[in-house]
């Protein structure tokens, strides 16, 4: 009994790895013909022969395919190339609960590194009635702010519409995904350094130095802005 189940762990092993190669090798070949968005792929039957294999692995490795994105279904045409979302595949698996120390605060490091790389897009972007939406986002927020190093809801509405201004799509979906880990982090305990209060540039302050400023400034403030979560990782 033992035997048998060794033997059947072993075929297991090597179908995995089958259908590895497979998946592989099916990606290579729509590159390889130049398969563009939208086109349709070869039938099942016509892929096993193509590689030389079981159209039971060509199957599993068009259903990782599709889980990747890379491949739907459409009404007559059958199985067709597609543009992956890319955020959204990552969106799936970024839950802070089950992310390793590491990956997690390294989340935390790329949220800051994209909002001040942004800065020239911002820039380059912005119109006045942008100008006009974030001055009332910080209208509400409260005399206190400053002393705020981060408070979830009001970063989701004033850092959002940054991305928003970027005019860059896969941005504005990162942002959305990166928040609430950042948030888990900064709560977690997870950044041993504890928290120093110190004095920063404020939301308003970088809406003067979008309205009137470079990008250079940009970077700057918002670098500045962000001092509080780089003393976490750096001090």
């Amino acid at each position: 009994m033992k035997s048998n189940g060794l033997i059947q762990s072993i075929k297991n092993i090597d179908t995995s790895s089958l259908v590895d190669r497979v998946e592989k090798n099916l990606v290579e070949l729509f590159i390889e013909k130049k398969f563009k968005v939208g086109d349709p792929i070869p039938k099942e039957l016509e892929l096993a022969d193509a590689l030389g294999v079981s159209r039971t692995v060509i199957r599993e490795a068009l259903l990782r395919l599709r889980l990747m994105g890379l491949i739907d279904s459409k009404k007559k045409r059958g199985a067709v190339l597609t543009s992956p979302d890319l955020v959204s595949i990552l969106e799936k698996s970024m839950n802070p609960e089950i992310l390793d120390k590491s990956t997690l605060k390294e989340i935390f490091e790329m949220r800051l590194a994209l909002e001040i790389g942004m800065a020239d897009f911002i820039i380059e972007r912005v119109k006045p009635e942008d100008i006009a939406e974030l001055r009332a986002i910080v209208s509400v927020e409260t005399s206190s702010s400053q002393a705020v190093i981060f408070d979830v809801e009001q970063e989701i509405r004033f850092h959002g519409k940054l991305y928003d201004i970027t005019g860059n799509e896969t941005l504005r979906k990162f942002q959305k995904m990166l928040l609430p880990v950042f948030d888990y982090v900064h709560q977690s305990g997870l950044l041993k350094k504890p928290v120093k209060h110190k004095k920063f540039v404020s939301h308003a302050g970088l809406i003067d130095l979008i309205e009137k400023g470079s990008a250079e400034m940009l970077r700057n403030g918002m670098r500045n802005h962000l001092e509080n979560h780089f003393a976490r990782l750096f001090e």
